[in-house]
């Protein structure tokens, strides 16, 4: 599993690829934690598309997301194209009520800009992290 993720004033976005799975749940949990507190709120928004398996893991990295989310009060989960079977999943568990959908992770940056008023283009605040779940990262400029 990969898992690169971009800061943003406004918002974290977390791109994953390969597969989701039982070890991959815990390094993902992991990488949430880790950038928490790199927006406000958080806002998270998750672009999953690129996953080519998962199994019930990815409702339990959301579960923990908006169970924290819950304890602190605050915080967004934006999900970018999810897949009919996953909005399915998140449907049967109730959690589709909590997150908000999205067409794509630019839109969803450029409105998030909009929002809070400001006119510049959605450039990263710092260089994506990208993350090898289960390996050496390619491209990884720090870690999760």
């Amino acid at each position: 599993m990969r898992i690169a993720t971009t800061r943003y004033v406004q918002c974290t976005v977390m791109r994953a690829s390969g597969e989701l799975d039982h070890a991959g749940r815990v390094r993902f949990s992991a990488c949430i934690n880790a950038v928490w507190d790199w927006s406000d709120g958080p806002v998270l928004v998750f672009d999953l598309a690129d996953l080519d398996f998962y199994d019930s893991s990815v409702i339990g990295v959301l579960a923990m997301a908006m169970q924290r989310m819950e304890e602190e009060g605050s915080g967004r989960i934006i999900l970018v194209k999810p897949s009919d079977h996953l909005l399915s999943v998140l449907r049967l568990t109730d959690l589709l009520s909590h997150v908000e959908l999205r067409d794509s992770v630019e839109a969803t940056v450029a409105e998030l800009m909009l929002q809070s008023g400001e006119s510049a283009s959605p450039a990263p605040s710092r260089p994506p992290i990208v993350i090898n779940v289960g390996g050496q990262a390619a491209a990884e400029r720090g870690g999760c």
